[in-house]
């Protein structure tokens, strides 16, 4: 879809600082690498008085009918999204998408092959660690809470070492074992960015790039440069309001989103308990997130079924 005039004036909102209410559109559950469920996320959004969530869950849309069931349950509004893994000459970039058509015949390949790559490079990286530790594919497996329909990834192995007493939690297992600088550590293959960002356009979807000044993550930020070539693409907005985005990095992705009238998004990389990150510690304000849902594919064309998991979950 073309930006709209909406664009423009979303672009101011929250610009000098995150909100102070309104929605975190960062969460991942049981169905990638999140411990919680979409029932359990729910439950605490509205424990929490946020305006709404956006599950998404890394490479994936099947929890889609799953949150919109727990949504409707609790009178929760949200949005639909996947955070996709792709690159850029090198440089991990992550991207959020929004209220993109499911059912687009390029998404369902990008997944498909992204997913499956995902566990190929997971297998190879318990091949090479189960040489000097106690860890087997079967355990790995076993930290999947929704089996086939997990992406399965890095902090499956880091939940497997945990499980084997190798390290204590998750933070442990990737500032060492499994961090980017390991010996064991595999980069994940992953789709050109600015083709991802093509793809979430031409289904109907929003893309905002996530945490793309966490020096955490890598060695190399996104360029300028290259980010101008992903709004060439289509590119819709940038997570500014994240914990691993540092204030000068903040300052720059304004400068940014000012300079090509980016949406600015804030989430907090929910994980329950897979991570230290708060829900709700950063937020995007109501009328961005209107913004996103007027550029993106409208509820009642998804064709999705709203539907629970089962009563043991």
């Amino acid at each position: 879809m073309t930006q709209s005039i909406l664009a423009a004036s979303s672009v101011n909102v929250g610009m000098s600082a995150p909100p102070a209410s309104g929605w975190d559109i960062h969460c991942h559950t049981v169905f990638s690498d999140g411990t919680c469920t979409p029932r359990e996320l729910a439950d605490l959004a509205v424990r929490s008085g946020l305006h709404g969530v956006a599950i998404a869950d890394h490479d994936t849309c099947v929890g889609w009918p799953f949150m919109m069931f727990e949504a409707e349950r609790v009178g929760l509004p949200v949005l639909l999204g996947t955070e996709i893994t792709s690159d850029m000459d090198g440089v991990s970039v992550h991207m959020l998408a929004f209220q993109y058509d499911p059912h687009d015949l390029v998404m369902e390949s990008l997944f498909r092959r992204t997913r499956q790559a995902r566990l190929d490079r997971a297998r190879a990286m318990v091949r090479a660690l189960s040489r000097d530790y106690p860890i087997t594919w079967n355990l790995v497996v076993a930290q999947a809470h929704e089996g086939d329909a997990t992406t399965i990834g890095r902090p499956h192995i880091a939940d497997a070492l945990v499980a084997a007493g190798v390290c204590t939690d998750r933070s442990e297992a990737f500032s060492g074992i499994l961090s980017s600088s390991s010996p064991y550590y595999i980069p994940t293959p992953s789709p050109y960015a600015p083709d991802v960002v093509a793809a979430v356009h031409a289904a109907g979807g929003v893309s905002v790039i996530a945490h793309a000044g966490d020096r955490s993550r890598g060695s190399s930020l996104l360029s300028d440069e290259y980010f101008g070539v992903l709004v060439d693409a289509g590119l819709d907005g940038v997570e500014v309001w994240h914990r691993g985005n540092q204030a000068d990095q903040r300052e720059r992705l304004l400068g940014l989103a000012r300079r090509w009238s980016l949406l600015v998004t804030g989430g907090s990389d929910w994980h329950g308990a897979g991570k230290p990150n708060l829900l709700g510690e950063n937020l995007t304000g109501d009328e961005t997130v209107a913004a996103i849902m007027e550029r993106g594919v409208p509820f009642k064309e998804l064709r999705i079924q709203p539907r629970a998991l089962s009563p043991n979950r």
